[in-house]
């Protein structure tokens, strides 16, 4: 890290004191040689962060604010342009019902007759009070936009001042850096230079706890079923509903709205963290609750218009050109939240679940009615005779083209044909659900107890769609979000403010020079493990308190395989010891590691591919394999699979990866893992310090890459072999108590006598997959919502959490 030399002056700043979390009244301002103002942006550590973050994620000073610029432009050419079709244009004119006069001489219509004369078009707009109503809104909406744009702009340069003279990194360079590096170097400067933090040491949690304080909460809310609101519609049945408008009005309740819970970014109210008034302050924020329902339904109508004209101009011609794209699939808000773990950047988060993109539309695409293929084969074949007929006819003379309505006749045909052909399976398609469910457990690492054996049934499909749902029905959700959020905020959302008050009491720790977080954010296991999911004998908690399916151990272990230099608390340090020991334990039992890549059929052609990089080698030789497919079916555990058959082999790789870094342990526990492709004698996994020895000639690709981008696939990898694991461990636990456990059966033995090999098509790609991306709202931002158990409504227990961490 560099040194300081040029920054000398340091300066206290006492007017900040108000904006402080507890511990930060008396900050310590960078203050640079030959300036007289300090850092202004690091009186808040949370926005400070943050930034830090997000200017990171967005490639820096110029596409930031390029970004905020076509914001304000493209508003400002929606209200313009639309002004325009609905004032300025004579469509009898456009559409020929209206001769227009050219001094008697035929003439073809072009646009310009069509378009009315400025000081027409203006006449018309003054007279219509509702388009000057609307103008106005949208001119103040604008110029409040506007001046916050130029507030953003100085935040980012002040933010691009700090990367270059504190973190020493060049805007050049900033693409090349990974979060992490960015992360350890603001850690150095820590301890080199303190920043307004009250603790010595800058650790990785803090700086996450700082970054996703709000969020933490809302994954935990999604956990434990408090959020979202389940509707109950006829023919449908329970729906998930949850849009980008509902969340932003969620967020503006509790976190950081006027009337919030939150008196600021980093603080609890004190009234909410005692329990003697929690009836009064449920009926405080059940009023609150009220008044924004009422406001929504006020700005409905205005609402609405935005969505329909920025929906039209951002999706209209994407789906004429493909209108496949609105079969396409994407990870719905409810899915990112409820997939989410605690203390996990955007970053991770998209990554993890672009690579399970894959495997997931595979998953849900196997499931196809005959019924529907029989008629979208006919409907296909008559549509498509039409569309041929037409084209032929428009090749051998183009003025067919001049009929009225042939051109949409061929657009509508077209739409029809590419629909349709969504129905019809893929004839070369095998019917492997168990497996294809497996690799998406593998990336999304959460998945309810009821699919296992179960991938084949319509109802684990109906459910899995509410986490991956079709472009389609994120469209028409927020299309009708305007409309239908304002009753959610109403009606079901105000009979859950008394659940509200008591999570927040009971879930909220303050941590010194943090402030205020949900105590799910620590995962601790003494406090919010799981009896079920590996933390027996380790926790204390009560059903209230425990986090359901396994999301505080698995969010341990995925936080520790991310930051290798974190150093966790006691009892973190316990529950993962005790996890090694039993990898080690199961794969006593497992096939070697050297046999899983040997026999997977993936794994085999990656071995013999010079471009496979060792993380696509390391996930495959455990996804293809046999024993994994045969795992997932009831009749195969009964007969010839052992019910720990999974885990074991899981185990197996796993614990070769762990044994491969004892000589290192000076080291961090980021590692390269190397299959051998002659001896499979040797280990298949070198940490850092070997790397450069042991690669041969075809991985010289391998060494061209960056070693932070490599070392971040490996930890996926190492997650998902995890996430695969302990899922297999609380199968064998939940089938355990219900006396179901089988005896096992040696793993040597079985994987010798292993059925046929799956096809190296369903296996996962660790690319992040190109799916039809159409523009329009923001996609990748949260992300929520839960499929869990409903919170126990009846007494609440008082446990107002105020420890420290």
């Amino acid at each position: 890290m560099a040194d300081f030399e040029m920054y000398q002056e340091y300066q206290r700043i006492e007017e900040y004191d108000e904006d402080s979390p507890p511990g930060e009244e008396d900050l310590i301002i960078h203050v640079p040689e030959g300036r007289g103002d300090p850092w202004h942006h690091i009186k808040n550590l949370d926005n400070f962060f943050t930034r830090i973050y997000h200017f990171h994620q967005k490639n820096g000073f110029a596409c930031m604010v390029l970004s905020e610029f076509f914001e304000l432009v493209q508003f400002l050419f929606v209200v313009t342009f639309t002004t325009f079709l609905f004032n300025c244009v004579e469509y009898d004119v456009l559409f020929a019902n209206r001769a227009v006069n050219h001094t008697g001489q035929s003439h073809k219509v072009t646009i310009p007759d069509a378009i009315l004369p400025s000081e027409q078009c203006i006449e018309r707009i003054e007279g219509n009070s509702c388009i000057i109503f609307l103008l106005i809104m949208a001119a103040i909406f604008w110029v409040y936009r506007l001046v916050k744009v130029i507030c953003n702009v100085l935040s980012y340069w002040e933010i691009r001042q700090f990367y270059i003279k504190a973190l020493k990194i060049r805007m050049d360079d900033l693409c090349n850096f990974s979060w992490q590096e960015v992360q350890v170097r603001l850690i150095h400067l820590q301890r080199e230079q303190p920043m307004c933090v009250q603790k010595r040491e800058l650790s990785e949690l803090d700086i996450y706890h700082r970054i996703l304080r709000f969020k933490n909460y809302t994954v935990a809310m999604i956990n434990k079923s408090l959020l979202p609101i389940r509707l109950r519609v006829p023919f449908f049945g329970d729906m998930i509903f949850l849009t980008q408008g509902l969340k932003y009005n969620f967020e503006l309740l509790l976190f950081w709205g006027p009337l919030s819970l939150f008196q600021n970014k980093w603080s609890l109210h004190p009234k909410y963290k005692r329990a003697a008034n929690r009836q009064e302050l449920a009926k405080q924020l059940s009023r609150v609750i009220l008044l924004t329902g009422m406001v929504n339904l006020l700005l409905c109508p205005f609402v609405v218009v935005w969505q329909v004209l920025y929906a039209f101009f951002s999706y209209a011609e994407v789906i004429k050109r493909e209108p496949g794209s609105l079969g396409a699939r994407r990870w719905s808000l409810y899915g990112r939240l409820y997939l989410r773990h605690f203390n996990e950047l955007d970053h991770e988060l998209h990554g993890r679940l672009g690579r399970g993109y894959k495997p997931a539309a595979t998953y849900m695409n196997a499931f196809v009615s005959p019924l529907l293929s029989v008629l979208a084969k006919n409907v296909a074949f008559f549509s498509g005779s039409v569309l041929a007929v037409l084209i032929a006819l428009t090749v051998y003379d183009e003025d067919v083209l001049t009929v009225q309505h042939i051109l949409t006749a061929i657009t509508v045909l077209g739409v029809v044909i590419t629909v349709t052909r969504s129905f019809i399976p893929d004839e070369h398609m095998v019917w492997c659900p168990e497996q294809l469910l497996q690799c998406v457990l593998a990336h999304i690492h959460y998945m309810p107890d009821h699919w296992k054996g179960n991938a084949n049934k319509a109802e684990t499909r109906d459910e899995m769609a509410q986490l991956f749902q079709y472009k389609a029905v994120f469209i028409l959700e927020e299309l009708l979000s305007p409309i239908i959020t304002p009753f959610i905020l109403i009606f079901p959302l105000r009979s859950k403010s008394l659940e509200i008050i008591d999570f927040f009491r009971n879930f909220t720790v303050d941590v010194a020079g943090v402030g205020d977080i949900c105590s799910f954010a620590q995962m601790d296991i003494r406090r919010h493990g799981n009896p079920q999911w590996m933390s027996e004998g380790q926790t204390e908690a009560s059903v209230y308190q425990q986090a359901e399916n396994g999301k505080t151990e698995l969010s341990l272990m995925h936080f520790t395989i991310k930051n290798p230099h974190w150093q966790p608390p006691q009892e973190s340090s316990v529950f993962i010891s005790h996890l090694k020991e039993k990898v080690q334990q199961d794969a006593q039992t497992g096939p070697s590691p050297q046999l899983l890549m040997s026999e997977a059929p993936l794994c085999t052609s990656l071995l013999s591919n010079e471009s496979a990089t060792g993380p696509d080698n390391l996930l495959a030789s455990v996804l293809a394999h046999p024993i994994l497919t045969a795992s997932g079916l009831p009749g195969w555990n009964r007969r010839f699979t052992p019910q720990n058959s999974t885990a074991s082999a899981a185990a197996s790789v796993l614990a070769s990866l762990s044994s491969s870094q004892q000589p290192h342990t000076g080291r961090s526990r980021s590692h390269t893992l190397l299959p051998s492709r002659q001896h499979y004698d040797v280990p298949m996994y070198c940490s850092e310090h070997t790397v450069g020895d042991s690669m041969s000639a075809s991985d010289s690709k391998m060494l061209s890459q960056s070693k932070s981008a490599l070392a971040s696939e490996f930890a996926s990898a190492e997650m998902s072999l995890h996430a695969i694991y302990m899922h297999e461990v609380h199968q064998q636990k939940t089938q355990h108590t219900s006396g179901l456990l089988q005896a096992p059966v040696s793993m040597r033995d079985l994987s010798t006598n292993s059925g046929p090999q799956i096809q190296s098509s369903q296996t996962v790609s660790l690319v992040l997959p190109t799916s039809g991306h159409l523009g329009g709202w923001a996609e990748e931002e949260e992300e929520e919502e839960g499929d869990e158990e409903e919170i126990n409504t009846s007494p609440v227990p008082d446990q107002t959490s105020r420890g420290s961490s």
